[in-house]
């Protein structure tokens, strides 16, 4: 069996200002990917492609072993999709979303669906054109886990929840991968949650893939030096990963720190936080 369920091969979309250039990365089985960038960087476009809803141009798309576009949309009974957004008509009821959805999915589990109501408080009658964003954020993840699906892809779905909704469906996220059946593609700018949960991290800038690693990796082993200028020029420039100038001191990006403050002791190394590497691979230069 395939250990991956998403597989993203040099894929190509050009557009009139902006190019997805060659993006690959992967989606293990039983994992959760955190696909991080700027605005604008090329999550959601590429998150589409996955998804069939644009064509690219070169390059391949696998999803739970079929390479995308397929004349035959099974896979999607195994894919759940939740956009930042509702995606169901206002005026209905959850009630009424539940009939309408189990007649679409082969797979829909109705009690599921209601314990996922109950749990996320959500009432079963009140038209969704009531409901906060929150409430109709929550309804949406309902709806997309109660059909049981292999892969599940976020795309910003949490931006509208408070920091106590976030953390109860990060819960609901890690509960749902824990059999290691089912994974996550969860598109984010809250890279704090992404700390929590993912796996993987993947880096999207200007339409590239920067980077695509564990994020233990990232975590434990990156670093960033905080140097004057005689101490950057000392650097050795072939294992630097990213640099800026701010104010006073330069921010260096390394991937071993622990190297790095056995061969300069007297430099001041912290931690690299995600946001942390975001900022210095977007707002900072990349060494040569």
């Amino acid at each position: 069996m395939n250990e991956y369920v998403l597989e993203v091969n040099d894929v190509v979309k050009r557009y009139l200002d902006f190019t997805l250039d060659k993006v690959s990365f992967k989606v293990p089985k039983g994992s959760i990917v955190g696909l991080i960038g700027e605005n604008g960087a090329g999550k959601s476009t590429t998150i589409n492609i996955a998804l069939d809803l644009v064509r690219k141009e070169q390059g391949t798309v696998t999803v739970l072993g079929q390479e995308i576009p397929n004349e035959a949309h099974h896979w999607k009974e195994d894919v759940g999709v939740v956009f930042d957004g509702i995606n169901f008509h206002e005026a209905l009821t959850p009630l009424e979303i539940g009939k309408i959805l189990s007649s679409g999915y082969k797979q829909w589990d109705d009690k599921v669906y209601q314990n996922y109501l109950a749990k996320f408080q959500l009432a079963q009658n009140k038209r969704i054109k009531d409901f906060s964003k929150g409430m109709k954020t929550k309804l949406c993840i309902a709806a997309a886990l109660s059909h049981d699906p292999k892969l599940l892809i976020l795309d910003e779905a949490t931006s509208g929840l408070d920091p106590v909704m976030r953390d109860d469906m990060l819960d609901v996220f890690l509960d749902f991968v824990q059999d290691e059946n089912h994974s996550i593609l969860m598109s984010s700018h809250i890279t704090t949650d992404l700390e929590k949960v993912a796996d993987y991290i993947v880096l999207i800038h200007q339409g590239k893939i920067i980077l695509s690693q564990s994020k233990d990796e990232l975590i434990y082993n990156y670093g960033i030096i905080r140097c004057g200028a005689a101490l950057f020029e000392a650097l050795d420039k072939s294992e630097i990963l990213a640099y800026r100038k701010c104010d006073f001191q330069w921010e260096v990006l390394v991937a071993d720190k622990a190297k790095f403050k056995k061969q300069y002791r007297d430099a001041v190394i912290d931690n690299a936080s995600i946001d942390d590497i975001l900022l210095l691979y977007v707002k900072g230069e990349q060494a040569k």
